[in-house]
């Protein structure tokens, strides 16, 4: 009888963790193949939405002391926990000095053969970037968050691991995109520059499967660098025409040209700055399809067919934001 797949994973509870530990629960009862799964945080005990049999042991990513048993007996470590906020020496602290105390302690003293690790297309910075293949152009972030978790990607790729970086990740839970499209449509109702920016996006439960999968197949995929989303773009105008379909948000009815959106905004104060405008309205596309292929993962109908199954959960949200935004005037 073979032996159990012994999966050591941070950021479990987390947006993308959460679905991932799910899907390798799932692949599990599924194949059964038997997976151990345990998974590294803050807290030792499990949330209520956790599944059965999943352990937990409490790790601190800026202490190397916690670190250093917490991928001991691992075949594979999923490193999904990173820092998103915070100024650069609090960002580097997980992304960056976190991430390399954890894969050096998991390769060289507990011999974990595979790594999947997840990273950003943000790292690329600005763009705009038309259907660019990894390192096409030269990373170039702009933020603490992009800037250390492109150094983050390092100690991976040292190790021989897999680095995955997803453009804008969607689905229940989202609670960057779909809300910023929602501050930015208020403060400039329109289709930006008509709609036509090409975006890389990828449903979370896509992703999930992508993960698990590279995670579990029986031969490693080749280590380095992979762009993580859905192989189709998806315009900025179809992913608002789309949400607007399901309720989520208003419908645009208006044209407005690059940089009419650009001084409606500057005039309609919000959290969001012109380049996370920009990232979220103009070509910001990278190629995907090696992943899927590496994996023998099919990537699914796409973002946008998902979107229906998470309507109900964005339109909750969205009310619950902006009704708590109202209250604290």
């Amino acid at each position: 009888m073979s032996r159990p797949l012994r999966v050591v994973m941070t950021g479990a509870t987390g947006f993308v963790g959460s679905r991932v530990l799910h899907r390798l629960a799932a692949t599990a009862r599924e194949t059964g193949r038997e997976i151990s799964i345990r998974a590294l945080g803050r807290s030792a005990a499990a949330p209520d939405s956790a599944p059965p049999g999943v352990s937990w042991t409490p790790v601190d990513l800026t202490d190397r002391a916690s670190l250093r048993t917490a991928a001991s007996g691992a075949d594979v470590l999923i490193h999904l926990a990173s820092r998103i906020s915070g100024d650069e020496a609090q960002c580097a602290a997980v992304n960056v000095e976190g991430t390399a105390a954890l894969v050096d302690d998991a390769v060289h003293h507990w011999g974990v053969g595979r790594i999947v690790h997840l990273s950003t297309a943000a790292v690329y910075g600005p763009g705009p970037h038309r259907g660019i293949t990894v390192d096409e152009i030269d990373p170039a972030p702009v933020s603490p968050a992009s800037r250390t978790r492109l150094a983050g990607e390092a100690p991976v790729l040292a190790a021989g691991g897999i680095v995955l970086r997803p453009g804008l990740v969607l689905g229940a839970g989202d609670r960057w995109v779909v809300p910023a499209l929602a501050e930015l449509l208020d403060r400039v109702p329109a289709r930006w520059d008509g709609g036509r920016g090409q975006l890389s996006l990828v449903d979370v439960d896509d992703l999930a499967r992508l993960i698990t999968a590279l995670a579990t197949a029986p031969d490693a995929p080749e280590p380095g660098v992979y762009h993580a989303s859905h192989p189709v773009p998806v315009s900025s105008g179809d992913l608002m025409a789309e949400l607007a379909a399901l309720d989520v948000l208003p419908a645009a009815d208006e044209d407005l040209p690059w940089e009419a959106c650009l001084d409606r905004l500057r005039v309609t104060p919000g959290r969001m700055s012109e380049r996370q405008f920009s990232l979220l309205a103009q070509d910001h596309w990278y190629a995907s399809e090696d992943v899927w292929r590496a994996a023998h993962c099919p990537p699914g109908p796409g973002p946008l067919h998902r979107l229906a199954g998470a309507a109900a959960w964005y339109r909750s949200f969205l009310a619950s934001a902006s009704a708590g935004a109202q209250a604290a005037r």
